[in-house]
């Protein structure tokens, strides 16, 4: 189902992921994932990765292959910039939630020796924000990092600080579990003070976050900034029995995304009328 088809979508509020949504910092977060691969053994993850055979794709099976062999990161997937240190999480652990856990806590210790500036995803993506929060909407951001991480970050983006744009701001360890529970989009929506429903729309980048906004009960925005075709995303939501939850939109950048929060507000405004 297409957000287009839900009316009652309009929304009150936006709430972004960080991370390879409206920021870049994924030189440092693939630093961080490359000092703990060599420890999964002293971490005692090494026999808690997922089984080859049990990967969701052909891609994730040749990921856990290449780890389990390797203890690091294949050079293709740092260079394409196009999995986040959660989803790589995901995709080694599957559902085990304490090994998730343990490896969150680790990256958190080897991360701090790297993030610091950071960029923007895209150049316009302030005036976006700025534009999305004068047309009355409640603006947020998430992230799985801790919070010493992202009250750094916020403030220097690409020269600039971003913590006037956004009413809450809500970090892993915030919340028992982290992304793909719906913990952290949960209590976003409590510090808001709105109840969860399509009038609140998530923006993410990745398939956790799809999975954890229709956890959440909130309208799920893809936001395909790396540029992944059809077939590679109709691949990652197959919308299978074992894989369910597909988005409820795309957008390929900021532009798009104003765009359909205007075209909401203008269907609203037009309804009411």
């Amino acid at each position: 189902m297409s957000i287009l088809d839900v009316p009652y979508a309009v929304p009150t509020a936006l709430i972004f992921d960080w991370h390879a949504t409206l920021v870049d910092t994924h030189d440092a977060m693939y630093h961080a994932v490359d000092d703990i691969l060599p420890k999964l053994e002293e971490l005692d993850l090494k026999d808690k990765l997922i089984k080859i055979e049990d990967s969701k794709t052909v891609d994730d099976a040749k990921l856990v292959k290449y780890i389990k062999e390797n203890k690091k990161l294949h050079p293709k997937v740092k260079a394409a910039c196009k999995i986040s240190r959660t989803d790589i999480f995901e995709v080694l652990f599957g559902d085990n939630e304490q090994a998730k856990k343990i490896a969150h806590q680790a990256f958190d210790a080897a991360y701090r020796n790297y993030f610091g500036l950071i960029t923007p995803l895209e150049e316009r993506f302030e005036s976006v924000l700025q534009e999305l929060k004068s047309m009355g909407l409640l603006l947020a951001v998430l992230t799985n990092r801790n919070r010493e991480f992202l009250e750094k970050e916020i403030t220097c983006v690409g020269g600039s600080d971003w913590t006037h744009l956004f009413n809450t701001t809500v970090c892993g360890d915030d919340v028992e579990h982290r992304k793909p529970a719906p913990d952290l989009i949960l209590r976003t929506l409590t510090n808001l003070n709105i109840e969860p429903g399509p009038h609140a729309w998530y923006v993410g980048d990745s398939t956790t976050d799809i999975i954890a906004a229709k956890r959440a009960n909130v309208t799920a925005i893809f936001y395909n900034g790396v540029g992944w075709d059809q077939d590679w995303i109709n691949k990652i939501f197959p919308g299978t029995v074992k894989h369910p939850h597909v988005p409820d939109a795309i957008v390929n950048n900021s532009l798009e995304l104003l765009g359909l929060a205007k075209n909401f507000m203008n269907y609203s405004n037009i309804f009411e009328a």
